[in-house]
């Protein structure tokens, strides 16, 4: 399958593949004014509650990046807290040499790029649980690395030396502010990869690998793109841990409860949809404020809310809410026109057509189909 401009023509004969043809104006205003609504809180909410919101920032920018791998690349990682641990202690050695810990948040997060380069050459040639296990052995590995620096704060960690004094309100503000354009980016990040080449190439690979390969799709490539832009929204999300603690401690920053957060907020919200990690995330701040309070209690309703959720609705809930209210804020996917949609269009009858299924974390596997969406007549995919 060969794409040119946003056009795919598919190489069997009659059938053509354009990009999907709802309107993004209206996501991108929306998105505005959400944005705007967002960036004022500071001035009404108190800090407890910016402190929450700095937290859900946080796990909505992990659960953005393990969508994009186990979503749309298949890559189910239990170790994406490497990221979020190199990205603090990124922060903190920036930060040791007289950096501002603001500035340093996107050197660390390129930094954390940089190391995903090596990490994904010791991990590329395994799949499913092999290349799970690898990636949580290599976060082990990597925290006992940072214990051996005692410039580092061994294993006990150490503040950050360099910190903002004055205003504290204003300093809290800063944090919430770029925590918010941090998610913000992540989440534009994602949504204009899956809207161009790489988004239909993943979407091939997540389908079938082997049928990927034949089509010419670098599945190689691809998937060492996905992990080195997932390593670099987590190493984000890492400085942002550190610059909203200002401090840094092994334990924490590279944690297996990171990756149990962000897994946690996809499967609930909908794996394989942009939409699924924003709702996941939300149910999550409200069951963690709920119940956190309860201790043990709380990790148990959490772990009963997931399985009846997947039992109940296996897309999620967003897939769910889609299903009944055939909703995409964020249009991703492709349109399949079929021999007689064309043929139809061209006599000046075709309207537009039926919507079929859309993507929602299912593979497609019949002939034809892109996206979750059927090969009959043209269908909106995504």
């Amino acid at each position: 399958m060969t794409a040119t401009g946003t056009t795919v023509r598919s190489d069997i004969e009659g059938f053509r593949v354009t990009r999907s043809r709802r309107n993004v104006a209206w996501t991108g205003a929306g998105a505005v004014v959400v944005i705007a609504i967002f960036a004022y809180f500071p001035y009404i909410i108190d800090t407890g509650t910016r402190d929450i919101m700095v937290q859900g920032f946080i796990v909505l920018t992990l659960a953005s990046m393990w969508n994009l791998l186990a979503g749309y690349a298949g890559l189910v990682s239990v170790g994406q807290q490497v990221f979020v641990g190199l990205g603090a202690y990124f922060v903190l050695a920036l930060n040791i040499h007289n950096l501002s810990m603001f500035t340093a948040l996107p050197i660390a997060a390129v930094g954390c790029g940089i190391a995903a380069v090596p990490l994904w050459w010791l991990v590329s040639r395994l799949r499913s649980g092999y290349f799970a296990i690898a990636t949580w052995v290599l976060a082990a590995t990597v925290e006992l690395v940072i214990d051996r620096f005692p410039s580092l704060g061994s294993g006990t960690g150490m503040a950050l030396p360099n910190t903002p004094t004055g205003n504290t309100t204003l300093l809290e503000a800063d944090t919430y502010w770029i925590g918010l354009a941090v998610t913000v980016v992540a989440l534009a990040t994602v949504y204009l990869l899956l809207r161009g080449r790489v988004g239909l190439r993943l979407t091939a690979i997540r389908d079938d690998e082997v049928a990927a390969r034949s089509c010419g799709v670098r599945v190689g490539s691809t998937r060492m793109l996905v992990f080195v832009v997932a390593g670099i929204g987590c190493g984000a999300a890492g400085a942002l841990l550190a610059i909203s603690q200002q401090s840094v401690q092994p334990g924490p920053a590279f944690s297996v409860q990171w990756t149990a957060e962000m897994a946690f907020a996809v499967v609930i919200g909908g794996l394989g949809t942009i939409e699924g990690p924003i709702l996941g995330t939300a149910v999550f701040l409200i069951l963690q404020q709920t119940l956190s309070s309860y201790n043990a209690w709380y990790l148990i309703v959490l772990g009963l809310v997931a399985i009846v959720v997947v039992l109940v609705a296996r897309r999620g809930l967003w897939g769910l809410a889609d299903d009944y209210l055939h909703v995409r804020l964020f249009p991703v996917g492709y349109w399949l026109w079929t021999p007689s949609a064309l043929a139809a269009r061209g006599r000046g009858r075709f309207g537009g057509g039926r919507r079929g299924r859309r993507s929602g974390g299912r593979r497609g596997g019949r002939h034809g189909q892109l996206r979750g969406g059927r090969s009959r007549g043209s269908k909106d995919t995504g």
